[in-house]
């Protein structure tokens, strides 16, 4: 998306999540004077049950004159845009927009399209919007504080600039000119004398669950970033990899979630916890949310809140099984022999797409994919419009190539995205026709539980299969594991 396609629209709102960070503040900031220099009638806001009370935040929004608006009442503008998060999701007031615009780097599941900018290659929304600027010609330097602004968002979400890993992170930090002496301040301005008492008190009151390596922890009432920086501090402990820090606000409990383990989405757990009570999410490795005092009383009676999380913890834990390709399966009972149907498939060689050695995200159906491009990996494309990694070997003796191109209509198309560029490749114009083999076997079983697969192409983000989907593993490679959903499992496989 274009920044320019947006310009047709006079009445704009500009929303932050709840709890702003600094991240969305400059982010926000930076399209809010773009709109503003255009001569939109623009507002940047925020809801949720809490004001703002973080002491950098605060100085932020002071010194660099950010006209942040709290609202709590209707609105609905001609548009209003998310920026470092996504209109529905948990963290996100509601607001009515006659059109919807979406600005964001996290990871929900959702490709970018004409109304929406998500890019979670980069690690900042600020970075984002930075690019988006400079991409309209809209020099960001011409005013320190926006130059500062969109730093200081990178800096706070990069873990002070050490987590950066795109080339437009780095072109970001040398082409801003920005106030020194005011980041100087803000670098020191996270905490409180309060706040530190709070976050010292928390940290000692903390409960561990030594199997599972998670602490749970409960916090006195303060600012909701607080809980983060606390749950960024408790992860650095060596026998720690899940944290959730809550604390008791008006209305119920806010909870903070980290997460430095692949098994654990921090998002994912923030749901379930919240599931019938509240709402929650985030991304993988940070997530937060709300439990409703009325919601978590009438479900739950008197059953106290440490009570309830404990419980829902060791449930959460309960509802998935983990497999690591890498290891194979241990429990082979229950598997039968399947063959591919003889249906017509299509596949692309992702060197017809990519140069050698190009890193790619694939959106298979039970989640993402890492992938580098080489004249050994093809993709697969079903039925349904699913898409998987095949090495060339497993190609050729599963699949008959038949000559032409391969077209059929999807109601999602097929695509890949290029990591370094953030490029949405479609697949389509590339598809060949092929034709499954007879004697190409599988073994699959249907799962029962929610399974989450470490495949061999990704050991860092899982595969993800409900009751009713199918685990399976080539006949030939007990570590070539993965998930079909159940409906094309049964389009198309056999038994044997």
């Amino acid at each position: 998306m274009k920044l320019s396609t947006l310009d047709k629209f006079n009445e704009i709102v500009i929303q932050m999540h709840d709890n702003p960070d600094a991240d969305a503040v400059g982010s926000g900031y930076g399209l809010y004077r773009y709109f503003k220099d255009k001569g939109k009638n623009v507002r940047l806001i925020y809801g949720g049950i809490n004001k703002i009370t973080k002491s950098n935040i605060l100085l932020m929004i002071k010194e660099m004159e950010i006209p942040v608006e709290y609202v709590t009442s209707p609105i609905k503008p001609e548009l209003l845009i998310t920026v470092d998060c996504q209109y529905g999701e948990g963290n996100v007031t509601h607001f009515d927009g006659e059109n919807i615009a979406m600005i964001d780097h996290h990871n929900t599941g959702k490709h970018s399209d004409d109304m929406a900018e998500i890019r979670n290659n980069i690690v900042s929304c600020s970075t984002i919007i930075f690019d988006m600027l400079r991409s309209e010609g809209y020099d960001v330097n011409k005013d320190i504080n926006i130059s500062t602004a969109l730093y200081y968002g990178l800096f706070m979400d990069s873990n002070e600039l050490s987590e950066m890993r795109h080339p437009i992170e780095m072109d970001m930090i040398e082409y801003l000119s920005i106030n020194k002496m005011l980041l100087n301040r803000l670098t020191h301005s996270n905490f409180t004398l309060q706040e530190l008492e709070t976050a010292g008190i928390a940290m000692i009151r903390y409960s561990y669950d030594e199997k599972k390596r998670l602490s749970v922890i409960k916090s006195n009432p303060c600012d909701p970033n607080i809980l983060g920086l606390v749950g960024d501090l408790i992860l650095q402990v060596d026998s720690i990899d899940v944290c959730i820090i809550f604390n008791e606000c008006n209305e119920g409990y806010k909870l903070s979630l980290r997460s430095c383990v692949p098994e654990v989405s921090a998002s994912e757990m923030a749901e379930y916890l919240t599931r019938g009570v509240g709402n929650g999410g985030g991304h993988l490795n940070k997530a937060g949310g709300f439990i409703s005092k009325s919601q978590f009383v009438q479900n739950y009676d008197d059953m106290s809140i440490e009570a309830y999380l404990f419980s829902r913890v060791e449930e959460y834990y309960d509802t998935y099984n983990v497999i690591y390709a890498k290891d194979g399966i241990d429990d082979l009972e229950g598997f039968g022999v399947y063959e591919k149907k003889p249906n017509i498939y299509g596949y692309v060689r992702t060197t017809d797409i990519f140069k050698e050695g190009t890193e790619c995200n694939v959106r298979t159906l039970e989640g993402d994919m890492f992938v580098r491009a080489s004249e050994e990996i093809y993709l697969m494309i079903g039925y349904f419009g699913e898409i998987y990694p095949i090495e060339k070997g497993a190609f050729e003796k599963k699949y008959e190539i038949i000559p032409g191109g391969y077209e059929k209509s999807y109601d999602y198309s097929p695509s890949v995205r290029a990591i370094r560029d953030n490029k949405i490749y479609e697949l389509m114009p590339y598809a060949n026709r092929c034709k499954s083999r007879g004697g190409a076997k599988i073994c699959a079983k249907m799962i029962d539980k929610p399974t989450k697969v470490f495949s061999k192409w990704d050991y860092e983000t899982y595969m993800h299969g409900d009751k009713g989907d199918y685990l399976c593993y080539t006949y030939d490679d007990e570590h070539d594991i993965y998930i079909v959903k159940g409906d094309v499992f049964k389009y198309t496989y056999e038994k044997v």
